[in-house]
């Protein structure tokens, strides 16, 4: 591992961690980045997380979710064990669902600073109706600013059968 790469991974402070610290309130600064070790080449990166939760606003009730993270990173990478925390930190945030995953995406994109960043809420549905709120990024003034505009307007043009909820 190259000297700058084995610096950057002994930053990471949750990485092997046996004292793990979870947090139940909203906390940002529980994100953690390293460096991209191929910033030359387009790739998606896909986190699948199935056990969000949050506070809806007015009740109190917890909101369950399946959180689809896809980024095309550039220099810096997000930590998966620290994303984790962040959104455990979720547990007791009281926000609408789509507040929560607007607020996702602007600290991915204010951590990493990607090419292209995209987070899908799959939430349970309370009262009848489930909400999934789709949000995405594209670097401003590059080809992933098209690539944000056009991923939105198609984003949900064959939607999946749902089966499981």
């Amino acid at each position: 591992m190259p000297d700058q790469n084995r610096k950057d991974v002994d930053q990471l402070s949750h990485l092997g961690s046996e004292n793990t610290v979870y947090t139940f309130e909203y906390d940002p600064t529980q994100l953690e980045s390293f460096e991209n070790n191929h910033p030359g080449r387009d790739y998606f990166v896909k986190f699948n997380c199935p056990e969000f939760t949050t506070l809806c606003p007015k009740t109190g009730q917890p909101d369950f979710a399946t959180l689809y993270i896809s980024y095309v990173p550039d220099k810096k990478m997000v930590e998966s064990k620290s994303l984790k925390l962040y959104l455990f930190s979720f547990r007791n945030h009281g926000g609408f669902h789509e507040e929560a995953v607007n607020m996702i995406v602007n600290d991915l994109v204010e951590l990493m600073d990607p090419r292209y960043l995209e987070v899908w809420g799959k939430f349970t549905p309370r009262g009848g109706i489930s909400i999934d709120p789709y949000v995405n990024y594209g670097r401003p003034g590059t080809k992933y600013e098209e690539m944000a505009a056009k991923r939105l307007l198609y984003h949900d043009m064959y939607p999946e059968t749902i089966d499981n909820r």
